[in-house]
């Protein structure tokens, strides 16, 4: 059975818990932050789920493929930003090492995600 929607994945599901977090995270920002880190860290978290969501949607694994790496590049953006956050005073380093955990589980997942899309495209692996 494959999956029905973008919702079903749990590399999705994982990155949608790590977006949410960060939403908690920032409000921990002074106000000057607002519309400099907050908002680029917000928008950073958002890119990762909405790649993922516009690459399933694409017909090409090939284009699938891609967004799926726009996502990992905008999941490792939003760590900088949270070490900035850090180095800043902003969030406290147990914060940090909550958003690190989620993180690794959704760069796990990711990549994980990534490999299977390729070997579907290469016809080495069935499709779900």
């Amino acid at each position: 059975m494959g999956f029905q929607t973008f919702e079903d994945l749990e590399v999705w599901k994982k990155s949608r818990d790590l977006r949410m977090f960060v939403k908690k995270l920032v409000q921990k920002f002074p106000n000057e932050e607002k519309y400099v880190l907050e908002k680029q860290v917000i928008r950073s978290s958002r890119s990762i789920t909405n790649n993922i969501a516009e690459g399933y949607g694409r017909f090409f694994f090939q284009e699938n493929i891609q967004f799926c790496r726009i996502a990992r590049g905008s999941l490792e953006e939003t760590l900088d930003h949270m070490i900035i956050a850090n180095d800043e005073g902003y969030i406290s380093n147990e914060d940090l090492l909550g958003f690190r955990n989620l993180h690794g589980e959704c760069l796990r997942l990711l990549n994980g995600y990534i490999s299977y899309l390729i070997k579907v495209k290469s016809g080495t692996a069935p499709p779900k």
